[in-house]
């Protein structure tokens, strides 16, 4: 790999972004600053709680910004000095010019899909919910309209149609991180050169909340209940009501008869066919011993 004098700017947040982090400090790359989101406060205690890229900046030494307007960073940057570029993985926040403008050439972004299709903050969700046969990285120069920039190259990935969230979350961070890696050099040598993405052909994904975690049961069909359970196992989760116990299935498949009290008769006259779930005392267990434990009406 041929080295680079640009200091580097790492902007990310979550557990797909501490895989292109670990990557570049390994390949002795100048990490000058990570920016992260603000520390949280979660669970009954409200303890407080760090994200993996903040806990990786701070076992390498790395200094740790973490605004709540990204204004207040400009100065910091500023003082890096020139031949600084930004590097953007699953940071979870628009970059307005301002601060795209510090750097040269710009902010370098790993999103996850085959863009211009899953444009915004569910592409992984998005491409397993519709039954996509393929999805990928694309890495791409940052503008400020969301995941719009010029593509720099992409990588394709096959679906084969079981993938879950988790899963292929851990996946295309390894494909994105190898892909940034491999032409990080090039794209800061202007040896590869982005190209304009077709606006035309662009697909727009949407935020998740907790109500998108309740299946809509009349109206869908057994294969979008099961993509549903696959696409939003770590977040919202699927959820269903029954007998007054709400259940968090992990785990279905489609079926042309009930297995069990619990499965789900869809609009296509198949069942969404419950393998695996969360019980309402927090434990994850089969169908059957759930059956096996709980009383239903």
């Amino acid at each position: 790999m041929k080295k680079i004098s640009h200091k580097i700017v790492f902007f990310g947040t979550d557990e797909f972004s501490s895989e292109t982090l670990k990557a570049l400090i390994q390949a002795d790359y100048k990490i000058s600053a990570v920016v992260t989101k603000p520390d949280s406060k979660s669970g009954r205690g409200q303890k407080t709680t760090i994200s993996s890229v903040k806990k990786i900046a701070i076992e390498n030494n790395i200094p740790v910004l973490q605004p709540i307007k990204l204004s207040e960073i400009e100065n910091d940057i500023k003082k890096i000095g020139k031949d600084t570029v930004g590097i953007l993985v699953s940071y979870g926040r628009i970059i307005p010019d301002s601060i795209i403008n510090l750097f040269d050439p710009g902010i370098i972004n790993v999103h996850p899909s085959l863009l211009p299709i899953y444009r915004g903050p569910t592409p992984i969700e998005s491409a397993i919910a519709n039954g996509d046969s393929e999805t990928g990285i694309s890495i791409i120069k940052l503008v400020s309209s969301m995941d719009a920039g010029p593509i720099y190259c992409q990588s394709k990935y096959k679906l084969n149609g079981d993938e879950t969230q988790p899963e292929l979350y851990k996946t295309l961070a390894k494909l994105g991180t190898k892909l940034i890696v491999e032409n990080l050099p090039d794209i800061l040598n202007s040896k590869l050169k982005p190209l304009e993405q077709k606006n035309s052909d662009a697909v727009y994904c949407s935020m998740l909340n907790k109500q998108d975690a309740f299946l809509n049961l009349s109206n869908i069909t057994s294969l979008n209940a099961e993509r549903l359970v696959r696409a939003h196992l770590d977040f919202p989760k699927t959820k269903l009501i029954i007998s007054d116990k709400v259940l968090i299935i992990t785990k279905a498949h489609i079926g042309d008869e009930d297995q069990s009290p619990i499965d789900i008769l869809c609009i296509d006259n198949k069942y969404l066919v419950i393998d695996e779930l969360i019980a309402p005392s927090g434990k994850k267990m089969s169908a059957k011993d759930f059956l096996n434990g709980y009383k239903l009406i």
